[in-house]
């Protein structure tokens, strides 16, 4: 049991903090999107070409990683819109929705990777962002354009401009290539760690309790979906494929993680349904904090995982 308070405690422990520290220390709003802009233009990008570089390609099963993945992201996507027409949402609900039941906080993904798996850990948790991001990238910017009809080629262009969707292309190139170079290794590494601390705080700011209050069924659906349903098919997958054990638990891992803080962001500046994204991506971190150790425990006593 000690690993996993050890793995979850600090975790939880800094979204709290940073709740607080927005709430206490830190209250104006341009500190915090600073913030979020560095981690997402420079410290997440580098985390994912430092991990994803040091990964030894033929070692890992990255096609059977991916088919487990996708298979349950096409299943959440679908769920996701039989969830929205159930509750009859809107166009911009119904994004909020779609964003809710696929996206993903990978850096909670990666403090606990790290703490419960150490290095390996941590480079199979970025394989497994590298597989999901594409998927949801699509799917997020598809779902926003559907309304005006669906064009590709501008949903395409905007998903090859996301720094994670290429930091993830880099992270496989220099895989790929046999590794990053002495002296920029470090360098990499040094900013991606520095993005996993901030990271948290940003979210754990990021979050409103007063925000729960916002159609609870709708949340709750939306949840069950995110934080059980989607992982338990990526575990059923990984089983069916014969996955190593620590390759399934990592994918559950990152399928089984919350909703993106920044899907706020996006739902603000792409007109969906802001205030039911902030809703959603609040009460996902606030059960995760029960389901996430759960699935730790569920995958280990499958998989014999020591």
């Amino acid at each position: 049991m000690l690993p996993y308070i050890d793995a979850f405690v600090p975790c939880f422990g800094m979204l709290a903090l940073g709740a607080v520290l927005k709430r206490r220390l830190l209250r104006d709003d341009a500190i915090w999107a600073g913030i979020e802009k560095l981690i997402f233009w420079v410290l997440l990008p580098s985390l994912l070409v430092a991990a994803i570089g040091s990964v030894r390609l033929g070692e890992v099963p990255i096609l059977g990683m991916l088919v487990a993945i996708w298979i349950a992201l096409g299943i959440g996507t679908v769920l996701s819109l039989l969830i929205s027409r159930h509750h009859r949402q809107g166009h911009a609900s119904m994004t909020s929705v779609v964003m809710g039941g696929i996206r993903f906080n990978n850096l909670i993904g990666f403090a606990v990777a790290g703490a419960m798996f150490g290095l390996p850990g941590i480079a199979l948790g970025a394989v497994s962002s590298g597989l999901i991001v594409p998927f949801v990238q699509f799917v997020s910017n598809a779902a926003f354009a559907s309304e005006k009809g669906f064009r590709p080629w501008p949903i395409l262009r905007q998903i090859l401009r996301n720094p994670l969707m290429l930091a993830c292309v880099a992270g496989f190139l220099v895989a790929w290539l046999g590794g990053l170079p002495p002296g920029l290794k470090p360098l990499m590494e040094s900013l991606g760690r520095a993005s996993v601390a901030l990271g948290l705080l940003a979210v754990g700011a990021a979050l409103s309790v007063e925000a729960l209050a916002d159609r609870i069924p709708l949340q709750l659906a939306t949840a069950f979906l995110k934080l059980l349903i989607v992982p338990a098919v990526t575990l059923a997958a990984c089983l069916w494929l014969d996955l190593p054990p620590l390759a399934t638990t990592i994918a559950v891992l990152f399928m089984a993680l919350p909703t993106a803080a920044t899907s706020y962001v996006m739902a603000r500046a792409m007109g969906g349904d802001a205030p039911l994204m902030a809703a959603i991506t609040s009460s996902e971190h606030f059960l995760s904090v029960l389901t996430l150790p759960l699935w730790m425990l569920a995958v280990k006593a499958i998989t014999g995982l020591g």
